[in-house]
């Protein structure tokens, strides 16, 4: 006799006793979903039990704990039956004068739950959750978050996000991030407060609620400078409220929702190349088919990943390549005979087993020198190539005639979010000293490729960038060719530089050689190092010439503000030959006329007074008149040098190559955000500095906030520039360009007339934007600024550079974050 008594908590409790032998424990068969899953032995003290029986011990009552894995959620029946298959009757919880059979059950594990909000960055709530399992402690992701907002639902999401940071970090699944696109009705300025919730658990996410500012520090103050002007302007509020609306965000695509973008983007690019061949074909055009050789060492792969590589080249919708397959050291049976596979399945896949590991240089060499295509691409083991990558890239080549090509490249993650794109510039030379940018897919010339010789495993870790410095000491700038279309997934692994450098710090040191390596074939004096402990390099140009620079600065009053400006020049700048020409634009006080006489007998200084309304592109080109100086630099009285090599910094660029006409610095608002890290220029806005608002710290997008790169205009208000370049190019527009854009226009004639314009980022200042003339959108200058943005549409309007920046990718706006909201690839020009 028996019953069970109790079920609570996945645990079961009951007695039984063999009355035939009552002091021997009884043995109890236990089914789950009518299948037996164990014995349990009744030999636990029940008192009670034996105080209403009269049992001799007492010994005959049971616990039996569910297995783990019918803690599901899903329904089950538990019964337990005695030996001779009779069944245990169970007690009715409810009502112990009903018995039952079975007992059904559904238990829900309880499950503990780590979590953190990032907050808002780059327009998205971002932040990651792992649900960890108490009995076993793994961390799983995918769980689901509900956002709320004053009570109101927002958003739902599934966060399952590759989040490698914190799988590094934390161990367990890494696919636990989420990222929220907010509806534009929880966009507006102001603070918002949301809550996220882990459902169905219904547990709160640690920092939540989160309270933000769904409006960057840019827009805000935008939005309070027109909240004062509506305070003095009566009359033009009707005005002051559509600027109101201008600077709330709008919905569009941009980098915190890149998936969706990406996904519509690549039905566009496979729709826009089946057209163009179309269109070939009716033409009757023949187009050459040159054998491609695409070139894969491998090191012990992930199955799934390695076959995914290889079936998207098998996928290419061009059909003239061979694949070569290195399989380096044939550490892995199981990968050799995929590619024995493969083999035998086409006949332009080809293998290469080497029985030693040779590492990435060693293989890749093996590869070479068995490539028979008049192109190589290089493909790494574990990634994957758009379908139309091979045809497009061959298509640019025959094109253009350029014997180095790249694409961009985006990443995918293990849930098959496509991240992280590199929406590349067109061919940077500088940019390229700083990082290998170019990285994927690069697609080379063979006959050159051979010309210029094997990877080199010195470099191994940095092999592909060494070979690309050697590729362009041989290849003209001309000859390089950007196809600027995303053509190649990266895949991110725990375990590849596409998570974490760190995975691969040697390459650090690879990196840091290479470039000092191609310095010293160019005879160029440079020491290079890694920025931060990554693969970013800085360089520190070892010129020993010192040419003269004027440095040029008009004000008008405001005499505390210069004389701050010349004090910190004075003081911190170590540099020999330089002057200061301080124009003085009719100031009116007294303060004026007597800082004029003061600093007019310091040794470097020079006071030019012109009375003349303001006009900042007349200002400066007066100073260049009969200004001896090798380089002019432009310079606003609100900008505040502090590193006393920042003249030898900016002039040394300069020096670096001889086609550097211009160089700009990295500028700082007071509060140590970005003001200026470069112009980028468009019909769409006509120029926009990028990474405005940005911390110090930050890297921008692909590092272009840390590194020094090619740019097409960077702002005057602090612009070196070679004095022989200003004068052939015709100086500032003072006719046209009074006031705005006067510093774009004049970059857009240096790059016509053939130069080069570098971003410089270790040249650091400090600038109160407009303090020394004030804002262009103030109604007494709408005029004026109307008829400046006029001139440049008209002047350049159609200029290949200003309609497409070479340095700025066509898939980001100009007209409005740029280097983050993208351009609707419906709309995209082609």
């Amino acid at each position: 006799m028996g019953y069970v008594d109790a079920f609570v908590g996945g645990v079961a409790k009951g007695w039984a006793v063999n009355t035939r032998a009552p002091t021997e424990p009884t043995r109890l068969h236990v089914l789950i979903d009518r299948q037996e899953v164990g014995v349990v032995v009744c030999d636990q003290l029940r008192e009670d039990v034996q105080q209403a029986l009269g049992h001799p011990t007492g010994r005959l009552g049971f616990n039996f704990t569910l297995p783990d894995s019918y803690v599901d959620g899903n329904p089950h029946t538990l019964s337990f039956r005695f030996g001779d298959r009779a069944i245990v009757p169970q007690l009715d919880p409810a009502n112990s004068a009903v018995l039952h059979e079975e007992y059904e059950f559904t238990l829900h594990r309880l499950y503990e739950f780590q979590s953190f909000l990032d907050g808002m960055k780059q327009g998205a709530l971002r932040g990651w959750v792992q649900r960890v399992d108490p009995r076993s402690q793994l961390r799983a992701g995918g769980c689901h978050i509900l956002v709320t907002a004053n009570g109101m639902r927002v958003a739902q999401v599934k966060a399952d996000r590759y989040r490698g940071d914190v799988a590094a970090a934390l161990g367990g699944d890494p696919n636990c991030g989420f990222e929220i696109i907010l509806p534009n009705s929880f966009r507006k300025g102001g603070q918002q407060t949301f809550r996220f919730i882990v459902t169905p658990d219904d547990i709160e996410l640690a920092g939540s609620p989160l309270t933000t500012t769904m409006v960057d520090d840019q827009l805000e103050a935008r939005l309070l400078d027109i909240q004062s002007k509506v305070e003095r302007l009566h009359g033009e509020i009707t005005r002051l409220r559509a600027d109101i609306s201008d600077v709330v965000p709008k919905p569009t695509y941009n980098l915190g929702d890149y998936d969706r973008w990406a996904r519509r983007y690549y039905d566009r690019l496979r729709a826009r190349v089946s057209s163009d061949r179309a269109h070939d074909a009716a033409a009757g055009n023949r187009v050459a088919t040159p054998l491609v050789s695409i070139l894969c060492p491998t090191y012990k792969p992930m199955m799934s990943d390695f076959t995914a590589a290889v079936d998207s080249v098998l996928a290419q919708t061009y059909g003239n390549w061979e694949l070569i397959i290195v399989d380096d050291g044939a550490k892995s049976p199981e990968i050799a005979a995929r590619i024995r596979k493969y083999c035998e399945q086409d006949p332009r896949i080809r293998a290469i087993t080497l029985k030693k590991n040779l590492g990435i240089s060693g293989a890749t060499n093996a590869g070479l020198a068995e490539v028979r295509g008049d192109y190589v691409a290089f493909f790494d083991h574990d990634d994957l190539l758009v379908d139309v990558a091979i045809e497009l890239m061959v298509n640019a080549a025959l094109r253009t005639g350029a014997r180095m090509l790249y694409s961009d490249e985006d990443k995918i993650d293990q849930a098959g979010y496509f991240l992280e794109p590199n929406l590349k510039p067109d061919y940077n030379y500088r940019y390229l000293l700083g990082c290998n940018y170019i990285c994927h897919l690069l697609f080379v010339e063979a006959k050159t490729l051979a010309a210029v010789g094997e990877l080199r495993a010195t470099y191994d870790g940095a092999q592909d960038h060494d070979l690309i410095l050697r590729l362009v000491e041989q290849i003209p700038a001309t000859e390089v060719h950007h196809v600027p279309e995303v053509l190649y997934h990266w895949r991110k692994t725990p375990n590849s530089t596409a998570v974490n450098i760190g995975n691969k710090g040697y390459a650090i040191d690879a990196g840091v050689q290479a470039v000092s390596d191609h310095l010293e074939r160019r005879g160029i004096p440079a020491k290079v190092s890694s920025i931060r402990g990554l693969t970013l390099y800085g360089i520190e140009w070892l010129q020993k010439l010192q040419p003269s620079v004027s440095i040029i600065i008009p004000f008008k009053d405001q005499v505390d503000t210069t004389q701050a400006c010349l004090d910190a020049l004075l003081e911190h700048t170590d540099y020999k030959a330089f002057d200061i020409v301080l124009v003085n634009n009719w100031s009116v006080t007294r303060e004026a006329a007597d800082f004029c006489k003061r600093v007019s007998k310091l040794k470097r200084v020079r006071v030019l007074t012109v009375e003349e309304d303001f006009n900042y592109s007349r200002l400066n080109n007066l100073a260049t008149q009969d200004n001896k100086a090798d380089f002019f630099f432009f310079m606003n009285n609100d900008v505040f040098v502090n590193d006393p090599d920042w003249l030898k910094t900016v002039v040394g660029e300069a020096l670096s190559s001889a086609d550097i006409a211009v160089v700009g610095g990295k500028f700082l608002y007071p509060n140590d955000t970005i003001q200026h890290a470069g112009v980028v220029v468009g019909p769409a806005g006509v120029a926009a500095h990028v990474h405005r608002g940005a911390p110090l710290t930050d890297y921008g997008y692909i590092g272009r906030a840390l590194l020094s790169h090619e740019v097409s205009a960077v702002t005057a208000a602090g612009m070196l520039i070679r004095a022989d370049v200003f004068r052939q190019v015709g100086g500032f527009d003072e006719e046209h360009l009074k006031v705005a854009y006067n510093d774009v226009d004049l970059c857009l004639k240096v790059c016509d007339a053939g130069y080069r314009i570098v971003w410089c980022a270790e040249f650091v200042a400090y600038h109160h934007e407009s303090l020394s003339r004030g804002s262009d959108d103030r109604p007494e200058h709408e005029a004026r600024f109307y008829a400046e943005t006029q001139t440049m549409q008209e002047r350049w309007g159609e200029n290949a550079r200003y309609r497409r920046d070479p340095f700025y990718s066509k898939h980001f706006t100009v007209d409005r974050q740029p280097f983050f909201d993208l351009v609707d690839p419906a709309v995209e020009a082609e």
